[in-house]
């Protein structure tokens, strides 16, 4: 580097440290923002650089980004949506997926946004790139079906609207094709509102902002020729209207000369032209005045723009040693939203399901980690049912960034890795939340089939009513079938490969258990340790501490009575961390980054064997995380150092993560009880 950008960028920091004290009203901040970074944002300090491996971590090669990862939710599943809906959901839309003359000139004969989400590679491990298309497929929206396909998927899953984004360029459009061919087809009849888009088209997406594409002409003669342009949409029966006007939107009206001004030539021209009164909304993107002084009604959020979440980028474990991206921390957008103080004048919330614009900037995007349907649904929930409780429903309108951003990852429309989990969330959370039962699951591995009668006598003579579910691999089905037959048991049989053990079928049990809203689980496997002459005394020891005589009965009260209560380990089998890392020190720091939790502590714990009770909330940085298949090591038969091995090591710090404790059952019944390390019979420390 050199001495003047050295000078650059030291003098960016003291300036910007300078800003951020300064007693500023939000609008004004945000003004001046932008115009010092149009001036001066190159001379910003570039993010920290991540870890650079000398191997990447076995197991995890790249053949392929089309798996079902953990969490994915296949088609149907979601549930029932309430009636009537308590808000209106309005998904931001691109009507880019077509070709059309520009971008041929601009970018190449035939392109679509589709070429550069294709061309996304995963710069870290964990980066979940590229993120490609399920159901609807690559779509080419000059087939009118496919329109009608997203309008019904978005309906059934509770969007009421579609914001689709509108390019104007002084009596130029682009990409307007297909909302003509929404417009013209009458057997759509999701509501729609338009989003100007009023910024110059540029290179942006090459990072090349000054080089300009086609740019805007703010005039009042151009006020008046885009209103008059715009009115088929506002007159149509299925504008999206609030208090009985229909709604238009423009994303930086800041950018117009005198957007007091340009708001009065609207509502004039429409009241004179069989329109009526219109309502102005502008979105929150760069800027946040009151809409009241721009001669607006409302305005819209628009994370994640306007936030400056926490930097990961030194965290993250480099597949690319050269990447330059910005990591930052999605999980941080909802908590400042909702925590955001009350405005004086009227806001629409809005929500985000992710965002990482890999695809338009490889290696050097940026990415919000640690994104997942549930948190987002978790927020969407939030808003509709707290931050909005004291408004009328017809008055409740929240919008999501965005419906099919393919090359921003900010996408509800089904893909590959997850399907439909991000549409179900959001049907899930315009449900009201039911208390969860207070009958626990039980969970079995079934692999020595010699041993499931054992665990199923133990879980029956218990005394506790539990749902019982049982996983096992596919040529096993029949064979524990006959047994639960046998005992005169009924349980759930859910089949899965012979890969991660008894780690991986937990954890796809578990987040389903989640999203039906179970609380409790007590998980079991038929642990033998063949390489060890004591392995079956190991699960007797384990199944004893967890079921024996009452203790099942006082498991499930203890839970019960203590809400931060997250997992409970057998006594004598809750071990140190830091004693036991074994081979597992790549993998698990691996798992720290991957799932975001903070750095390994000394007094880390864990439950050795992976056999427990447990609140499933509990167990959310895990899940929500995501982990694929492949992310498992091939089984071989290995006593030591794969990804299984390291996340039962994880247990402890993923619980804590959560917000929850972990103990042992002596301890969670009041009692005093602890491991000593060098007397553990069923594994040497180190």
């Amino acid at each position: 580097m050199s001495a003047a950008s050295r000078i650059r960028q030291q003098a960016f920091a003291f300036m910007r440290a300078v800003f951020r004290r300064l007693p500023l009203p939000e609008a004004t901040r945000d003004r001046l923002r932008n115009r010092a970074l149009s001036r001066v944002g190159d001379w910003s300090p570039p993010p920290p650089r991540g870890q650079v491996r000398a191997a990447r971590l076995s197991g995890r090669a790249l053949v392929r980004a089309d798996e079902a990862a953990i969490g994915h939710v296949p088609a149907g599943l979601a549930g029932t949506l309430p009636s009537p809906l308590p808000a209106t959901l309005v998904a931001f839309y691109l009507p880019q997926f077509h070709p059309f003359a520009q971008n041929d000139a601009w970018w190449g004969t035939g392109f679509t946004e589709w070429r550069n989400v294709t061309r996304a590679l995963p710069q870290f491990e964990g980066h979940a790139q590229p993120r490609l298309p399920a159901d609807l497929g690559f779509y080419d929206l000059r087939n009118p079906q496919v329109m009608r396909d997203q309008a019904r998927l978005a309906a059934d899953h509770g969007i009421g609207a579609f914001c689709f984004y509108f390019y104007w360029f002084s009596g130029q459009t682009l990409m307007e094709a297909p909302l003509r061919q929404w417009l013209a087809d009458a057997s759509i009849a999701l509501p729609f509102c338009l989003c100007w888009a009023n910024e110059n088209w540029t290179r942006r997406w090459d990072g090349r902002n000054q080089d300009v594409l086609i740019g805007q002409q703010h005039t009042p003669e151009d006020d008046l020729a885009f209103i008059a342009h715009v009115a088929e949409y506002l007159r149509d029966r299925r504008a999206l209207k609030v208090d009985g006007k229909p709604m238009l939107l423009v994303y930086r009206p800041q950018l117009l000369p005198d957007p007091k001004a340009t708001a009065q030539r609207w509502r004039d021209w429409c009241r004179n032209h069989d329109i009526g009164e219109i309502h102005l909304a502008y979105v929150q993107s760069f800027e946040r005045p009151d809409p009241r002084e721009i001669g607006f009604d409302s305005a819209v959020e628009f994370p994640p723009n306007v936030v400056n979440p926490t930097s990961l980028s030194a965290n993250q474990l480099l597949i690319n040693p050269d990447y330059a991206g910005d990591v930052r921390d999605w999980r941080e957008l909802a908590a400042e939203s909702l925590a955001a103080p009350a405005r004086p004048y009227r806001l629409h919330p809005g929500v985000n399901p992710g965002w990482d614009n890999e695809a338009r900037r490889p290696g050097r995007g940026r990415v919000l980690l640690h994104a997942s349907p549930r948190a987002y649904g978790d927020w969407l929930h939030a808003t509709i049912h707290g931050r909005l409780a004291d408004t009328p429903v017809d008055q409740r309108l929240v919008f999501i960034n965005a419906w099919n951003e393919w090359a921003e990852s900010a996408v509800l429309e089904p893909d590959q890795r997850l399907g439909h989990a991000w549409l179900a969330a959001t049907r899930r959370a315009l449900q009201s939340r039911q208390p969860a039962p207070r009958r626990p699951c039980v969970v079995i591995h079934a692999w020595y089939l010699e041993v499931l009668e054992e665990l199923l006598q133990q879980v029956a003579a218990s005394g506790i009513e539990a749902r019982l579910l049982v996983t096992t691999t596919p040529d096993r089905v029949e064979a524990v079938q006959a047994m639960l037959q046998q005992v005169g048991t009924a349980a759930e049989i859910l089949a899965y490969d012979n890969h991660g053990r008894d780690i991986l079928p937990f954890l796809h049990v578990a987040d389903r258990l989640l999203n039906e809203n179970e609380d409790l689980v007590l998980k079991l496997h038929t642990k033998r340790s063949t390489h060890r002459d004591n392995g079956n005394q190991w699960r007797q020891d384990m199944l004893g501490a967890l079921l024996g005589g009452e203790r099942a009965r006082a498991m499930v009260a203890a839970f019960q009575a203590d809400p931060g209560l997250g997992l409970v380990a057998p006594a004598g089998h809750l071990l140190n961390t830091a004693d036991y890392v074994g081979g597992n020190a790549e993998a698990l720091a691996y798992l720290h980054a991957r799932l975001g939790l903070p750095a390994a502590k000394n007094d880390a714990v864990f439950a050795a064997g992976s056999m427990y009770w447990v609140r499933l909330a509990a167990l959310r940085p895990l899940l929500d995380a995501h982990l694929s298949p492949s992310d498992f090591d091939t089984e071989r038969g290995q006593i030591d150092g794969t990804l299984a091995h390291a996340l039962e090591r994880l247990t402890g710090a993923t619980v804590n993560a959560a917000g929850f404790r972990i103990c042992d059952t002596v301890t969670a019944l009041g009692g005093t009880a602890g491991t000593d390390a060098a007397a553990y019979p069923y594994a040497r420390p180190g």
